[in-house]
Parts: C-alpha cells; structure tokens; sequence
C-alpha cells in the first residue's frame, strides 16, 4: 500500500482533464495546522469544482500536495505513506510505501517505522495535511512578574514582558500522532494553544534566568531575542521538538516592564551614579535651595512663614550644606588637576627639542628647520657565550649568575 507520483500526460493539457476527482486540503490559512483531505470533484455541466466528503480512499485516487505541506495517507488510523514533496500523487494499494521526505531527507524515516502500519488490507484510508510553514504571531504574555538577578544594579528585579513567538512543525508524523486529537479534521492554534502556551511562559522565565546568571544587564534583554530563542529550544526540547515534533523559530518581545517597586529601585540606584560626579552634586544642590526659595514664595500661607520655616531649617543643619557645597567643588578642582596633569604629561611626553634650531616639536619632522625627529638610541650590550651550552647572551646590566638559556651556572666566553 502506498502512492506513487503522478505524471501529466501533455504540456497543454490540464489535470481536470486527466482526472475528474482529485483529493486536496480543506481550508489552510496561517493558524491551521492540520486539516483533511477533500474530494473535488468536477462538475461537467457547470463547469466547477466541488468540495465532497471522502472517508474511504479507492485504489487510483489522485492527491494533490501544494508546497510547504505534508500529506500523510492514513488507514485505520496508522499511517501507511507521506510525501512532504509538492506535486499528484496516485494510491496504489498494490505499492511499496514511497516515503517521499523532501527537505526532510533521512529524518523522518525513524518516526515512520515506530507509527508505520501493520500491512493488513485497507480499511478505511484518509488523506491528512500538515502545514509546514511557520505559524507566526502566538500572542504570549507573563501574568506573574519574573525574577530577575542584575548584577549591575546587585539586586533581584522583577519584569513583565509580553510579546509574540512563532513555531514550526520539524517532524509532522511526530506531531501528528501525539498531538492531533482522533477525529479531528482541522485542527488550528488556538485550539491547542492553552497548553502550549502555559508551558512557553514556563520556559521563558527559565531561559530568562540563564541569561541573568549569563551576567547580561536587564534593560538588554529585549535586544537578545535570538539568544532568548536559542535558550528556549534548549528548554523546551525534550517537550516540544522530541516529544510533538514542534520547535520555537523566534521570539519577538513587544515590551518589558518593571513591577514599580523595581522601578523605585533602578531610579535610585541610577540617581546615586548620577551624584559620583562632583559638579552634578553641586549642580542639583544649588537647583534644589533654588526650587525651594521659588516654592516658598509661593506658599499660600504667606511667604514669611515659609522663609521662617527655611531658616529654622537651617540653622537645624548648620553649616552641612555650605560644607558639602565646599567639598563638591574640591572634588571638581581635583579632578580637573588631575586631568590637566595627564594632559601636561602626555603633551611633554610626546614633544621634542630640536637639535639644530631647539624649537619644541610635537610632530615627526622640526616646525622651523625640517629636521626629522631624532630616534632614541640604546646602548648595546656586550655578547658572550656561555661555556656550558655555548648559546650567545647579550649582557646590557649586570653579568647573570645562571645562563638564562640552560640553567647552569654562567661562566662567559669570549666570542673570538
């Protein structure tokens, strides 16, 4: 029992006049994913076709497959052949299985020896398709913040994320016996998707984690989903590719959210870097005492009271706020200093006097006179040889006590 490929008898003609009865796929749009096989058949007198009802598959029937599909002829419920390559195909009951992998090559043969049938005589044969393309925009959203560890903030953060992920059926005999329902004739996303789903949010959150141990920062997670993906597939694997021959091919994360109090603490942390800078200390102090004296202006209890309270405030703190104002411009003075100082150095470093003119160069050749940048001379050290290995030592300080090449203790020979 199997099919073998059909062959169009001319160029010209069409197969409507080879065949009156052709069996296709139902509907497929981009959220099926498997459907039954239908009858067309022709109708003479109006010239159109009609979709029928086929239960049982008759010696000589003709299939149709369209490309990026894969059929699978079904007897009894046991698959008996498959073709994942576009073209007609002819059911000879009288025929070896034909197997026809396509792209998938060599890969589907282990499926189709643990599911093949028995070989006893048809029953009740049906035609299914499997959509092979990938089905995309699976909507996925995290209804529990995640956990995640940033090692640049040093503390455990918690996200949301929501987006949209797409799959692909890699072994449809796989996904056809564990996870299509029996009795099903279409079967689509959304009607599966409920578990799918439960288990893709599972896995997120511990390929998320993986990549917090990874060390990566927070806020760069919606910039790694093809390193998101691949950690999926990694953790979904045993469930998805080995068990329903079914894998993630991208993740799409549409936005990551902060839980507020997460965003409290990133805001805080980011505004204690922000005050390691001397002049934006100084800079936010004098803008706050600015904002206040404007605020109490404007105090509806008149602006005497709000000047008396500023005072007293004042003199609570003492003199910390014209201290910490000395101490921020120290610090800047500082480090200016020490940026003029590396720059003076480089600078002095890098220049040159002249020795015909004593004009001061910074470049390769003298400004004034042309003469090129004298090169620094090193003074050569006097060659030896060792009296054990005989191997030549260049001495530019201090004779060594051992040869530096064999070890032993060095007694020098002259090279003539």
């Amino acid at each position: 029992m199997g099919i073998i490929k059909a062959a169009i008898q001319s160029a010209t003609s069409t197969l409507a006049d080879q065949w009156l009865d052709i069996i296709e796929p139902d509907t497929m749009d981009n959220t099926t994913l498997m459907c039954k096989g239908v009858l067309m058949s022709k109708n003479k007198k109006r010239g159109s076709n009609t979709k029928g009802s086929v239960d049982y598959i008759s010696d000589g029937s003709i299939i149709r497959v369209y490309p990026n599909m894969m059929m699978l002829l079904v007897d009894g419920g046991q698959i008996i052949d498959y073709t994942a390559e576009e073209g007609y195909y002819k059911v000879d009951n009288a025929a070896a299985p034909s197997l026809f992998n396509g792209d998938f090559e060599g890969a589907l043969n282990e499926s189709f020896e643990r599911f093949r049938f028995g070989g006893v005589t048809p029953s009740k044969q049906e035609v299914f398709f499997i959509n092979l393309q990938e089905i995309r925009g699976i909507r996925f959203g995290t209804q529990q913040p995640i956990n995640y560890f940033d090692n640049f903030y040093n503390a455990e953060l918690f996200v949301r994320a929501h987006g949209s992920y797409s799959i692909a059926i890699t072994d449809p005999i796989l996904f056809f016996k564990n996870v299509v329902p029996k009795g099903v004739t279409r079967l689509t996303i959304d009607e599966i998707n409920e578990q799918f789903l439960m288990e893709f949010v599972s896995g997120l959150q511990s390929s998320i984690n993986q990549l917090s141990a990874q060390g990566e920062r927070i806020s760069y997670l919606a910039s790694k989903t093809a390193e998101l993906s691949k950690v999926m597939n990694q953790n979904l694997d045993e469930q998805w590719k080995s068990l329903r021959g079914i894998e993630i091919v991208s993740i799409a994360l549409a936005s990551i959210s902060y839980t507020d109090d997460s965003q409290q603490l990133i805001n805080m942390r980011n505004k204690g870097a922000m005050f390691n800078d001397p002049n934006l200390r100084e800079s936010f102090m004098k803008t706050s005492i600015a904002q206040g004296i404007a605020d109490a202006g404007n105090n509806p209890n008149g602006a005497a009271n709000a000047f008396f309270g500023m005072n007293m405030g004042a003199n609570l703190t003492g003199d910390y706020l014209s201290q910490a104002s000395h101490q921020n411009q120290a610090q800047a003075q500082q480090a200016a200093q020490k940026q003029q100082t590396a720059n003076t150095s480089a600078a002095q470093e890098s220049s040159w006097q002249c020795p015909n003119c004593n004009q001061e160069n910074t470049g390769k050749f003298c400004s004034n006179c042309g003469t090129p940048k004298p090169t620094p001379t090193t003074n050569a050290g006097m060659k030896v040889r060792c009296s054990k290995c005989k191997s030549v030592i260049e001495i530019t300080n201090a004779m060594p006590k051992f040869c530096p090449e064999c070890g032993q203790p060095f007694l020098a020979e002259s090279l003539d």
